[in-house]
Protein backbone atom coordinates (compact mmCIF):
# COMPACT_ATOMS: atom_id res chain seq x y z
CA UNK A 1 0.00 0.00 0.00
CA UNK A 2 1.58 3.43 -0.63
CA UNK A 3 1.16 6.64 1.16
CA UNK A 4 -1.52 8.29 -1.18
CA UNK A 5 -3.68 4.73 -0.63
CA UNK A 6 -3.37 4.85 2.89
CA UNK A 7 -4.97 8.57 2.70
CA UNK A 8 -7.50 7.91 0.10
CA UNK A 9 -8.96 4.75 2.01
CA UNK A 10 -9.54 6.65 5.39
CA UNK A 11 -11.36 9.14 2.67
CA UNK A 12 -13.20 6.01 1.64
CA UNK A 13 -14.02 4.80 4.83
CA UNK A 14 -15.41 8.16 5.79
CA UNK A 15 -12.44 8.02 8.61
CA UNK A 16 -11.56 11.82 7.38
CA UNK A 17 -13.35 14.71 5.35
CA UNK A 18 -13.01 17.49 3.53
CA UNK A 19 -13.20 21.33 5.63
CA UNK A 20 -15.16 22.77 3.02
CA UNK A 21 -16.07 26.11 5.59
CA UNK A 22 -14.19 29.05 4.45
CA UNK A 23 -14.14 30.42 8.18
CA UNK A 24 -11.26 28.79 10.55
CA UNK A 25 -12.86 28.64 13.50
CA UNK A 26 -11.11 29.89 16.82
CA UNK A 27 -8.87 26.81 17.20
CA UNK A 28 -7.20 24.18 15.05
CA UNK A 29 -3.96 22.06 15.21
CA UNK A 30 -2.98 20.61 11.96
CA UNK A 31 -1.47 17.05 12.88
CA UNK A 32 1.83 16.75 10.69
CA UNK A 33 1.64 13.23 9.26
CA UNK A 34 4.52 11.44 7.10
CA UNK A 35 5.03 7.45 6.12
CA UNK A 36 7.39 5.32 7.74
CA UNK A 37 8.61 2.19 5.38
CA UNK A 38 10.05 -1.12 6.73
CA UNK A 39 10.66 -2.99 3.80
CA UNK A 40 11.42 -6.26 5.74
CA UNK A 41 8.19 -6.26 7.46
CA UNK A 42 5.54 -9.16 5.56
CA UNK A 43 2.04 -7.53 6.99
CA UNK A 44 2.40 -3.59 7.15
CA UNK A 45 5.25 -2.74 4.63
CA UNK A 46 3.94 1.19 5.14
CA UNK A 47 2.77 3.06 8.68
CA UNK A 48 1.79 6.83 8.46
CA UNK A 49 2.66 8.64 11.85
CA UNK A 50 0.40 11.46 12.72
CA UNK A 51 2.73 13.60 15.00
CA UNK A 52 0.74 14.61 17.94
CA UNK A 53 3.47 16.01 19.47
CA UNK A 54 4.73 18.69 17.19
CA UNK A 55 5.13 21.84 18.74
CA UNK A 56 3.40 24.61 17.68
CA UNK A 57 4.70 28.26 17.65
CA UNK A 58 3.40 28.94 21.11
CA UNK A 59 5.86 25.70 21.98
CA UNK A 60 2.70 23.29 23.06
CA UNK A 61 1.47 20.10 21.11
CA UNK A 62 -1.92 18.77 21.17
CA UNK A 63 -0.38 15.75 23.31
CA UNK A 64 0.85 18.36 25.52
CA UNK A 65 -2.65 20.15 25.85
CA UNK A 66 -5.17 16.35 25.58
CA UNK A 67 -6.44 15.14 28.62
CA UNK A 68 -5.13 11.33 28.57
CA UNK A 69 -7.80 9.88 31.24
CA UNK A 70 -7.04 7.36 33.75
CA UNK A 71 -5.87 4.21 33.42
CA UNK A 72 -8.53 1.55 33.44
CA UNK A 73 -7.84 -1.80 32.47
CA UNK A 74 -5.60 -4.13 34.94
CA UNK A 75 -2.01 -3.82 35.01
CA UNK A 76 -0.04 -5.78 32.30
CA UNK A 77 1.42 -8.22 35.38
CA UNK A 78 -2.40 -8.74 36.91
CA UNK A 79 -3.32 -9.84 33.20
CA UNK A 80 -0.33 -12.21 32.73
CA UNK A 81 -0.70 -13.74 35.95
CA UNK A 82 -4.49 -14.60 35.13
CA UNK A 83 -3.29 -17.01 32.08
CA UNK A 84 -1.84 -19.44 34.91
CA UNK A 85 -5.12 -19.81 36.44
CA UNK A 86 -7.37 -20.63 33.61
CA UNK A 87 -7.04 -24.13 31.25
CA UNK A 88 -7.93 -22.24 28.20
CA UNK A 89 -7.21 -18.23 27.36
CA UNK A 90 -8.12 -16.02 24.20
CA UNK A 91 -6.60 -13.09 23.03
CA UNK A 92 -7.98 -10.86 20.39
CA UNK A 93 -6.04 -8.15 18.06
CA UNK A 94 -9.31 -5.74 16.59
CA UNK A 95 -7.67 -4.44 13.09
CA UNK A 96 -8.13 -0.81 12.75
CA UNK A 97 -9.60 -0.45 16.60
CA UNK A 98 -8.92 3.30 16.69
CA UNK A 99 -9.80 3.80 13.04
CA UNK A 100 -12.91 2.49 14.01
CA UNK A 101 -13.61 5.07 17.01
CA UNK A 102 -15.75 8.36 16.03
CA UNK A 103 -14.36 11.47 18.20
CA UNK A 104 -17.20 14.23 18.40
CA UNK A 105 -17.36 16.63 15.41
CA UNK A 106 -16.70 19.56 18.19
CA UNK A 107 -12.80 17.82 18.49
CA UNK A 108 -12.16 17.01 15.29
CA UNK A 109 -10.71 20.68 14.10
CA UNK A 110 -7.85 19.66 16.27
CA UNK A 111 -7.33 16.86 14.17
CA UNK A 112 -6.72 18.53 10.92
CA UNK A 113 -4.11 17.82 8.15
CA UNK A 114 -3.27 18.89 4.79
CA UNK A 115 -2.74 16.48 1.79
CA UNK A 116 -2.72 16.48 -1.83
CA UNK A 117 -3.07 13.26 -4.11
CA UNK A 118 -0.64 14.23 -6.36
CA UNK A 119 2.20 17.14 -6.58
CA UNK A 120 0.24 18.97 -9.57
CA UNK A 121 -3.08 19.50 -7.41
CA UNK A 122 -3.97 21.87 -4.88
CA UNK A 123 -3.14 21.45 -1.10
CA UNK A 124 -6.47 20.93 0.72
CA UNK A 125 -7.53 20.32 4.15
CA UNK A 126 -9.41 17.56 6.18
CA UNK A 127 -10.44 16.64 9.60
CA UNK A 128 -9.11 12.75 11.12
CA UNK A 129 -12.90 12.21 12.42
CA UNK A 130 -11.27 9.46 14.63
CA UNK A 131 -9.66 8.23 17.49
CA UNK A 132 -5.54 9.03 16.02
CA UNK A 133 -3.38 6.96 17.28
CA UNK A 134 0.06 9.35 18.17
CA UNK A 135 -2.99 10.86 20.49
CA UNK A 136 -2.06 11.17 23.99
CA UNK A 137 -6.05 10.11 24.79
CA UNK A 138 -6.03 7.37 22.13
CA UNK A 139 -5.36 4.30 24.38
CA UNK A 140 -8.01 5.68 26.97
CA UNK A 141 -10.45 5.81 24.43
CA UNK A 142 -10.19 2.76 22.78
CA UNK A 143 -9.95 0.88 26.48
CA UNK A 144 -13.13 3.18 27.42
CA UNK A 145 -15.12 2.01 24.30
CA UNK A 146 -14.45 -1.77 24.92
CA UNK A 147 -15.75 -1.08 28.06
CA UNK A 148 -18.87 0.59 27.31
CA UNK A 149 -19.37 -2.05 24.62
CA UNK A 150 -19.16 -5.00 27.40
CA UNK A 151 -21.29 -2.70 29.55
CA UNK A 152 -24.17 -2.35 26.91
CA UNK A 153 -24.36 -6.20 26.01
CA UNK A 154 -23.71 -7.91 29.50
CA UNK A 155 -27.82 -8.90 29.24
CA UNK A 156 -27.04 -10.01 25.63
CA UNK A 157 -23.77 -11.89 25.95
CA UNK A 158 -22.77 -11.82 29.66
CA UNK A 159 -19.84 -13.99 29.45
CA UNK A 160 -18.43 -12.14 26.57
CA UNK A 161 -19.11 -8.82 28.16
CA UNK A 162 -17.37 -10.26 31.76
CA UNK A 163 -14.74 -11.45 29.42
CA UNK A 164 -14.20 -7.90 27.94
CA UNK A 165 -14.10 -6.44 31.09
Amino acid sequence: MSYDEFLNEYLENDEMGPVTEDREPETTYYLPHHPIIKESSSTTRLRVVFDASAKTSNNNSLNDVLMTGPTIQRDLQAILLSFRTHSYVFTADIKQMYRKILIDKSQRDFQRIVWRNDLTDKIDTYRLKTVTYGTASAPFLAIRCLFQLAEEGKNLCPKASKSIR
